[in-house]
């Protein structure tokens, strides 16, 4: 079993999709992905590019994945958003979840980001045990909010 971390490039972006979607089922969400494979590119590897991913292949097959973003916060300044984070089912438990998290933080120290978020779902158990082994701080405080457009 050889496991590659690199950074996605456009010809991933079919691959991620499908991740997208296997995770968007899982989460029992399949009908609220809406974007397609073109703005999807468009949007990681256009001019202006909005986002940022690691893939992880084995064998040379995308087995996970994981999306960022910039996120400002006035009081911490940029801060690494994670969007998602996904491996296929079939190749779950061979470390390549912890390998694309691994490779998120080092890359957030990089740019100097003044740390990273994300959500989880409240249960999603599997999810809230792996970031609970990076001492990640779970806040109860906040809801979340959104208007779609």
């Amino acid at each position: 079993m050889m496991i590659t971390i690199r950074k996605a490039e456009r010809k991933d972006c079919a691959r991620m999709m499908d991740l997208v979607r296997e995770l968007a089922l899982y989460e029992k969400a399949p009908e609220q992905v809406t974007v397609d494979l073109s703005h999807f590119e468009e949007s990681g590897f256009g001019p202006n590019p909005v986002w940022w991913a690691f893939v992880a292949e084995e064998d040379g097959v995308i087995a996970g994945m994981a999306l960022y973003y910039i996120r400002y916060s006035t009081w911490k300044g940029q801060r690494m958003y994670l969007e998602d984070i996904v491996v296929t089912d079939s190749h779950r438990g061979k470390g390549i979840g912890k390998l694309l998290f691994d490779q998120l933080l080092v890359e957030a120290r990089e740019k100097k980001f003044s740390g990273m978020m994300w959500q989880v779902l409240d249960w999603n158990e599997p999810a809230i045990n792996f970031y609970k082994k990076y001492d990640a701080k779970f806040d109860p405080e906040w809801l979340n909010v959104s208007i779609d457009l």
